[in-house]
This record gives structure tokens, C-alpha cells and sequence, in this order.
């Protein structure tokens, strides 16, 4: 996944919040994959066996880490190659240039790095939660911890695309509150279309002028691994040792995995309508 050298990146979508930031336990969220307000979902958790089992999400807060300066470490591609939090602006900056240009009712969303506990409109968060994206704040709120995880405790074998998926999984989620959708369906389908979004940009990323070529089928199939690896049959075999169709928050591992390919495979956002998961 290389980005173009001189590409210009914008590091005022990404806020780094560092760590310890808005202190207090984790709350807020009844269930902890959905909380309903306004008659919107009130929050999208991507992996649900964080919050259910506190799967590698202690209960003690991590040490206080101040926030970096993204605006003078991430200027350009080079500097999205080299670092891991430039990585995460460019990869933010490709996805709201896409949709900026697909969608006339897009308007940008601050993605905010964190570690250890904070508060946001949707209730206090830990890192324990894993990646989410608010829709009180219209934020995306990501701990970098979690990629390591994804491939640890999850048992995916990660990489950048693998992190890039996750990231435009979570955009995903803020073009269906732009877009009304969020809270009109139940939540699987409402994932998976997230999933199919994720595809959608992954074609079409190359056109957003950030990165050298277009991503190769190992880098796609970095994401494609990722997604069986969240699916909820894999996550319940993993953490109860069985699996209920019936509990089912994100999809399955197929579903996923076939979401994203779609996406991808047909390259417009038309061809992500929400439909029962098959």
C-alpha cells in the first residue's frame, strides 16, 4: 500500500488524544454493541466480543501518553510510509476525498486516536471497545492497539490494508447517518453494507490521488482476511466455543467476506443497498 510521495496530506481529520483522556469506567453503551437515541443507532462497535468478554481489554487504564503533533509529522505520502499514525491520516484523507466526490450530503468526520479511556457523545469509551464510530459527535474514535490484536487475539494476519479495511468500515458507518440509514435496519445488514462500502473506496482509492497504483490482490486479500477474521461465527467458536446464527450483530465470516467483495468487485456505492445477509 504505497502512497504517492508528494501527495499532500491533511492531518487536521485525524486528532490524536493521546492516552487517559476524559478518565472514568467504561459506560453507557446497554448491551455493548448498541445504544438507541433520537431514533438513530447511537453507536457501531466493530468487534463485539470486546465489550461481551473483554477479549485483550483490561480493566486498568493504560499509562498517560500525550498527543503527538500530527500536523508536522504527517505532511506528505513519504511520511505516511514511514509512520504508522501518518499512515492512518492518509488512509482517512483517500476515503473522505472518495466520498466527498460520491456523495453530495458528505460532510468530513475527525478520526481520533486514542489509548486507555475517553469520553464521547455517545458515552465513555475504553480502548476495550475496539474501533467505533459515534454518530452523536460524527466521529471515528481508533486505538491503534487494536490492529495487533486483530491479528493476536483474532487470528488475522493484519497488515496496513488490513488496518486501512477497518478504518473505511468505520467511514462506512458515518456515510449511512449522513445518509439516514443508520437505525432503519437491523444491525447486521447495516454491517455489512459498511463492509460492502469499504469495498467500494478500496476500487476506486487509487482515483483519490493519494496512492502510487492501484492495491494488489495480496493487499485486498489483507482486508478479505481481516473481515472472516471479525466475523461473529468466528469470534463465538473462538471465545464460547459455539455458534448462534441467532445472536448475530455483524454478520459471519462469508457475509463479510462477500460484502467487501462486492464492493470492491462492483465499485459503486448503489451496489451496497442494505439486504438481508444471505
Amino acid at each position: 500500500m504505497d502512497f504517492r510521495d508528494q501527495a499532500d496530506l491533511d492531518p487536521s481529520q485525524v486528532e490524536d488524544a493521546g492516552s487517559g483522556g476524559g478518565g472514568g469506567g467504561f459506560s453507557g453503551f446497554p448491551g455493548g454493541v448498541v445504544i438507541g437515541g433520537g431514533g438513530i443507532v447511537g453507536l457501531i462497535v466493530l468487534v463485539l466480543v470486546f465489550v461481551l468478554n473483554n477479549v485483550g481489554g483490561g480493566g486498568e487504564p493504560a499509562q498517560r501518553r500525550p498527543p503527538s503533533n500530527l500536523s508536522e509529522q504527517c505532511r506528505t505520502g513519504k511520511d505516511a510510509d514511514q509512520s504508522e499514525k501518518c499512515r492512518v491520516v492518509g488512509v482517512v484523507n483517500s476515503i473522505q476525498d472518495y466520498w466527498k466526490r460520491e456523495i453530495s450530503e458528505y460532510r468530513p468526520s475527525k478520526t481520533v486516536l486514542y489509548s486507555g479511556r475517553l469520553r464521547t457523545a455517545c458515552g465513555s469509551a475504553s480502548s476495550a471497545v475496539g474501533p467505533f464510530y459515534c454518530p452523536g459527535d460524527q466521529r471515528v474514535y481508533l486505538d491503534l492497539s487494536f490492529f495487533d490484536q486483530l491479528h493476536t487475539e483474532f487470528g488475522a494476519k493484519g497488515g496496513p490494508f488490513a488496518q486501512a479495511y477497518v478504518i473505511a468500515h468505520e467511514y462506512g458507518h458515518h456515510v449511512q447517518n449522513l445518509l439516514g440509514a443508520l437505525g432503519k435496519d437491523d444491525s447486521v445488514p447495516i454491517e455489512l453494507q459498511a463492509d460492502c462500502y469499504a469495498g467500494v473506496w478500496a476500487r476506486n482509492a487509487i482515483e483519490t490521488g493519494f496512492y502510487e497504483r492501484p492495491f494488489t490482490r495480496a493487499e485486498i486479500s489483507e482486508a478479505l482476511d481481516a473481515a472472516a477474521a471479525v466475523g461473529d461465527d468466528r469470534i463465538q467458536r473462538r471465545t464460547t466455543g459455539r455458534i448462534d446464527p441467532e445472536s448475530f450483530t455483524h454478520g459471519s465470516s462469508a457475509q463479510r467476506v462477500n460484502a467487501f467483495r462486492r464492493g470492491y468487485e462492483k465499485g459503486a456505492p448503489a451496489d451496497c443497498r442494505l439486504t438481508a445477509p444471505r
